[in-house]
């Protein structure tokens, strides 16, 4: 299935093992699609659904009513340990690539412009950069030698869409540069003292963090 076609208060089916119950379907609808800032992950990118699920849940499919799967169950909100009607599953096109990475890869490949450090554009950043009411991230710090800055980037800029998808905050910048394909190139909505440009910027690999030993 095509995670991307779910909408909000479409019906979906949660399959799992939960307590050790092989094979318990649970149904629900939709509750919201790309949800981030939980905490729960690095990168977020959530289908959020009423449907129960529980301890050992995790990895199950998430389908709507055609059948097709849709989300892998991933995760709960839960004050009691058990389902609150707030579950969380991984979309199936993201966990669809991730797949695909590690056959072809070895690991999850996912896209970067180099050193680039942004900050929420606040309400107060906003004023003193002289564009009240936009949205996006402010480019706070970058590296002279990433592919941002030699594209033209500097720091107070206000980047507000990648390739015309509006970006709100920072988790949106961050979802949409990574599942940006390597090697190609993106172009970026800028706003510069209350000027709007636009810059084309290479994607390359982000480099993967190494686990200390």
């Amino acid at each position: 299935g095509d995670s991307t076609t779910l909408r909000v208060a479409e019906w979906v089916l949660a399959i799992g093992n939960p307590f050790q119950l092989n094979q318990t379907v649970t149904l629900g609808i939709v509750s919201a699609v790309g949800r981030d800032n939980l905490g729960v992950a690095r990168y977020e990118d959530f289908i959020q659904t009423d449907a129960a699920i529980n301890p050992g849940n995790s990895g199950g499919a998430l389908v709507n009513a055609r059948g097709e799967l849709v989300g892998i169950n991933t995760a709960i909100f839960s004050d009691s340990g058990g389902s609150q009607g707030v579950g969380f599953a991984v979309p199936s096109n993201l966990a669809r690539r991730v797949m695909r990475d590690l056959i072809d890869h070895g690991e999850v490949r996912r896209g970067s412009f180099g050193y680039v450090d942004v900050r929420r554009l606040t309400p107060q950043l906003a004023r003193e950069l002289d564009a009240e009411g936009a949205e996006g991230v402010v480019v706070w710090r970058i590296h002279q030698a990433s592919d941002a800055a030699r594209a033209g980037l500097q720091p107070g800029d206000i980047i507000t869409a990648l390739d015309g998808r509006p970006i709100e905050d920072g988790a949106d910048y961050a979802r949409m540069l990574s599942d940006a394909e390597i090697g190609s190139t993106v172009t970026l909505d800028v706003l510069r003292a209350g000027e709007r440009l636009t810059f084309d910027v290479q994607v390359s690999p982000a480099r993967q963090r190494q686990d200390r030993r």
